[in-house]
C-alpha cells in the first residue's frame, strides 16, 4: 500500500514588517482549507513556511540561519522559503540545505497549488515572476494567533528611495479597491474582531491605480459596525496630510490615536541623496500638527543611523533634530549597503560599519528617554484597552493595548479577553520594557 504523503501539519514563521505577518495569516487559512493545520510547539512539522524579509542584509542573515535551523531540527519536513528575500535571491535561497519550494511575492499567496506539485514530483521548486511584470494586487486579510487583524490595502512601491530593495522585491504600487476591503472589514467584525490594523508597503499610494483615494478609504472603513478600533501602520509624511490628521482627531469614530511614520534621517542632504520626497521641516511640521490635534497621540518614527553622506557633520544635524521632534518611540536600523539599489553608485560619504552601530546607540539612548517620558506622562490617566491574551510567563496576568498604543498588564480576567474596557494607568513596568501597570475600572 501507498503510504499517505499529504502533509497534514504546518509550522510558520515570519520575518519583517507587518505586511509578511498579515500575508502569513492568509497563507495559513489557505493551508487550513487544504487539510492542514498548525503544528504545536511540541510537535513536528510536515511543511515549515518560512516568510522573508530583506530590508537589509542582517534581514537575509536572519532568513538564512533560521532556515538552516529548520533543517536541522526537523530534516524530514517539506521547507517553503517566500518573501521578499526569495523574490531578490531564489537561486540563493534554493541552495540553502532543506529547501524544497522557493515563492516569489507574486506566488507565495497560491502555496497550496506548488505543494500539490511537490507532493507529486519531490521534484525542488523555484518560481519567481520578474518584479516588472508583478501587477496583480492579491488580497490579505488575517489575524493569526493574535487578536488584532491586519487589513492588506495596497502593496509594492513606485517611490524608488535609493538604499530600498522593496520597489525591486515587490514591484510597483497597486491597490485593492475601496468596497473589496470594507467587505473584508465587515467580515472580520461577524468573525467577532475588533480591531484591524491597515497594511501596506506604501499605503499614502492607495487608489493611484484605481481612481480611489486614501483618505476615501479610511472614512468607509470607519463606517464599518463592529469595527471598534484601526490602526495606520505606517504612512509617509508627504502623504499623511493635515486633512487626515485633523479627521482622525476630530470626526472618525475608531481611527486610534497612533501614527508610524518614517523619518530615515534628521539631515536635508542626506534625505535627498535617500531620495526621499520630503524635507525635516515638513516632517516637523506633521508631527506637530498631530501633537496640537491629539496631545497624546503616540508617534513611531523610522531611522536609518550612518547611511551613505551621514559625515559627522550630518549625523550632528540628526541628532539635533530627532531630539527635538515630538516623537515617541524611534524604529532604527543601521544602514545596510543593498545590491541593486542606487544608493551604492552615489559620490557620498560611506560610514564604517562599527560607526553604523554606534550612531544606533546614540539613537536608541534618546528614544528610550522618549518612550519613558510619554509613558510617566501618562499616569494617572485613564485609557480604553483591548484585552488581547493572558501572559505566557506569568497566566495570572494578563495584556492589551490602550487606544495610544500602551501595552499594559493586570490582573487577569478571561472572560475580558477581546473586549475593551476602561483602564487607570498606574505606572511603568520596572520588570518589563515598554509596559505599564493598569487597574480595571
Amino acid at each position: 500500500m501507498t503510504p499517505d504523503l499529504t502533509p497534514r501539519k504546518a509550522a510558520f514563521y515570519t520575518l519583517g514588517c507587518k505586511l509578511n505577518f498579515a500575508e502569513t495569516s492568509t497563507i495559513g487559512k489557505i493551508l487550513s482549507e487544504k487539510g492542514f493545520r498548525r503544528a504545536t510547539p511540541e510537535e513536528t512539522p510536515d511543511i515549515c513556511v518560512v516568510n522573508t524579509c530583506s530590508v537589509t542584509e542582517t534581514a537575509d542573515k536572519k532568513a538564512r540561519s533560521l532556515i538552516r535551523r529548520l533543517s536541522m531540527r526537523w530534516p524530514e519536513a517539506t521547507i517553503v522559503v517566500t518573501g521578499c528575500y526569495a523574490q531578490l535571491k531564489p537561486d540563493e535561497v534554493a541552495s540553502l540545505p532543506g529547501v524544497d519550494i522557493v515563492l516569489g511575492s507574486n506566488e507565495k499567496l497560491r502555496i497550496a497549488a506548488y505543494i500539490d506539485r511537490w507532493m507529486a514530483d519531490r521534484k525542488p521548486i523555484v518560481e519567481s515572476t520578474r518584479t516588472p511584470e508583478i501587477t496583480t494586487f492579491l488580497p490579505s486579510c488575517e489575524h493569526g494567533d493574535r487578536t488584532r487583524y491586519w487589513l492588506k490595502v495596497q502593496d509594492g512601491c513606485d517611490y524608488y528611495c535609493t538604499y530600498c530593495t522593496i520597489p525591486f522585491a515587490r514591484g510597483r504600487s497597486r491597490s485593492g479597491r475601496i468596497a473589496d476591503l470594507v467587505e473584508q472589514a465587515r467580515e472580520v467584525a461577524r468573525a467577532g474582531g475588533k480591531e484591524i490594523v491597515i497594511t501596506g508597503v506604501n499605503i499614502g499610494c492607495f487608489g493611484l491605480d484605481t481612481g480611489e483615494s486614501f483618505f476615501d478609504l479610511l472614512r468607509a472603513l470607519d463606517a464599518v459596525e463592529g469595527i471598534e478600533r484601526y490602526r495606520i501602520s505606517s504612512i509617509e509624511p508627504n502623504l499623511l496630510t493635515e486633512e487626515i490628521i485633523r479627521w482622525i482627531a476630530r470626526e472618525s469614530r475608531a481611527f486610534m490615536p497612533h501614527f508610524h511614520i518614517p523619518l530615515q534621517s534628521g539631515s536635508d542632504t542626506v534625505l535627498r541623496l535617500m531620495n526621499r520626497r520630503y524635507d525635516t521641516a515638513l516632517f516637523r511640521s506633521r508631527l506637530e500638527y498631530v501633537k496640537a490635534m491629539i496631545p497624546d497621540a503616540f508617534i513611531g518614527v523610522d531611522i536609518i543611523a550612518g547611511a551613505r553622506g551621514e559625515t559627522s557633520e550630518e549625523w550632528a544635524k540628526t541628532l539635533e533634530f530627532v531630539d527635538s521632534i515630538p516623537a515617541t518611540r524611534f524604529h532604527i536600523f543601521p544602514y545596510s549597503e543593498r545590491p541593486g539599489t542606487a544608493a551604492l553608485r552615489l559620490q557620498a560619504e560611506s560610514v564604517d560599519p562599527g560607526e553604523r552601530h554606534k550612531r544606533v546607540a546614540r539613537l536608541q539612548s534618546i528614544s528610550d528617554a522618549k518612550i519613558n517620558e510619554f509613558m510617566q506622562s501618562m499616569a494617572c490617566t485613564v485609557r480604553p484597552v483591548l484585552w488581547e491574551h493572558l501572559l505566557a510567563d506569568d497566566p495570572g496576568m494578563m495584556t492589551g493595548l490602550t487606544d495610544n498604543y500602551i501595552r499594559v498588564v493586570a490582573p487577569a480576567d478571561e472572560a475580558l479577553l477581546n473586549t475593551i474596557t476602561p483602564v487607570r494607568l498606574d505606572a511603568v513596568c520596572a520588570d518589563r520594557d515598554e509596559t505599564m501597570t493598569a487597574t480595571r475600572l
